[in-house]
Formats: structure tokens, sequence, C-alpha cells
């Protein structure tokens, strides 16, 4: 069974990729971020050609996640309130980040982090706040599924080796020490880092900014990601960056991740 994470930054502009990809790499859930498209504009039909139900969570222009499933998931659900009631969440599902559904017994949880926009900003604080929704959210639902894959992009490089080049890197958005202690916080309720099982190494990135020529220099961070819970993690097989659709034409500044079970 393979789950795989892709932040497409806009499905519609994206769609040619995502389909030839989905061609190529039949995975059993394709998890999608920043679709920046409504529910009724997301092009369902493309992806029923190819087998795949569609489950949408979006919004105009901005944000939007969706999970492509070759299967029908059950009890699939939008946004942190259904699990931890609207009182608890406020104002942060307003904002369309998650989206979660039952294949099997694996229940997949595909997020958009908020990026944070700088250190100190409102926006950083927004994603800080986001983050402790998060902790208690994925609490929650390990009570009811022991098996959790929580995937997508996380706006966070976890470590210095998850950087092309770390230096002075602790003031910059996606890596300072607080978001780096949220996910920390995030992960202690139970979850390791799928890649991290099967690789050590530095070098290995799933996003790269458009400027500078970064892609072709290597100048990544790695902050896509999949945490697994300890029961579904004793049954991972591997975990795969596949950097090809970074070198097609006008392609996302992000690539997909893979994970492998049993």
């Amino acid at each position: 069974m393979k789950v795989a994470t892709w932040n497409v930054n806009s499905i519609r502009s994206r769609l040619d990729h995502a389909t030839q990809w989905l061609q190529a790499n039949p995975v059993d859930v394709l998890c999608l971020q920043e679709t920046k498209v409504i529910n009724e504009d997301f092009p369902t039909a493309a992806f029923s050609e190819l087998g795949y139900t569609a489950y949408i969570h979006g919004q105009k222009s901005y944000n939007g996640v969706a999970l492509l499933s070759r299967q029908p998931l059950e009890e699939v659900q939008c946004g942190f309130a259904p699990v931890l009631g609207e009182d608890r969440v406020g104002n942060l599902d307003d904002q369309k980040r998650v989206i979660a559904g039952l294949w099997g017994d694996i229940y997949i949880v595909n997020l958009y982090v908020p990026n944070g926009s700088a250190v100190g900003s409102e926006k950083y604080e927004y994603k800080l706040r986001w983050l402790d929704c998060l902790k208690e959210y994925l609490a929650t639902l390990l009570e009811t599924y022991p098996n959790l894959n929580v995937c997508g992009d996380f706006n966070i490089a976890l470590e210095n080796r998850d950087i092309y080049n770390p230096e002075g890197k602790e003031k910059h958005i996606m890596s300072s020490p607080t978001e780096r202690e949220a996910l920390r916080q995030v992960m202690a309720v139970g979850l390791k880092d799928g890649f991290r099982l099967f690789n050590d190494e530095g070098g290995h990135f799933s996003w790269w900014d458009y400027r500078a020529a970064s892609f072709r220099r290597n100048m990544g961070w790695r902050i896509d990601h999949h945490y697994l819970s300890t029961a579904l993690g004793d049954r991972a097989l591997g975990c795969t960056i596949d950097l090809e659709p970074r070198r097609w034409e006008k392609p996302s500044d992000h690539t997909p991740v893979t994970m492998e079970y049993a």
C-alpha cells in the first residue's frame, strides 16, 4: 500500500503533472495541498478517468487540500472541528488545511501547515496556534485510530540536515527554534518521521525556491513529511522523494514524497 503527498501549488495549473505522475506512479492514495480551488471547480473527472475518487476541501485562490483514492475512503472529515469541536478550534478551520479519511485500517491525515510569513509576525503566531491545535487533534485521533499516517506540507524543516545550508536559519521562517519545538511537540503524541526510518543522511529535499536556480543547485529544504504512529511505523517498507516532477516544465516548487506499507 502506498500513500503519497504533494503540494501541487494549484491543481488547475498542475493538472497535467498530477495525472502524468499518477499514471507512472499509481499510488493508492495521493494527498494534495495548495489546490487553490473551490470544491465545485476541482477537476474531479480527470482523476476519475484514472480510477481515483476525489475528496476535496477547497478554497478559492489559496490553501485547499484533497485526497485521491483508488478505493472509497471511509470516515472522511474536513478540518479540526469534527474531532475537537468548534469552541476549541475557533477560526482555525476558516482556512482549508485539513482533510482525513480511512483506507482499510490506516487513517490518513492530509495537512497544509501555515507558512507563517516571518518570525514574530501575526501569521507566525497563527502558525504556532495552529500547530498547538494540531497536537490535540492528532492525540485525539490516536485514541481511535492506532494506524495513523499524517502527511503533507508542514512548512518546517525539523533539523539542520533538512536544509541545504542551515547557517543563520535559526532566524528564518520554517526553521526557527520555536517552530521546530512546536513540531516536536506534535510528534510527541506518538509519531515518527517516516523518511528518517530509512535514511539518516542530509541532502534530501522536497522543496526548492523558484529563485536563484535553487533546484538545479540543489538548494532545497525537506518540509514535506510523513509522520507515522508506532503501530504503522512497524509496517513501513520505505519512503522515497521523487525528484522527476520538479524537472518538468512549469513545475510545482514541491515534489512528491511516497510512503509504502506492508
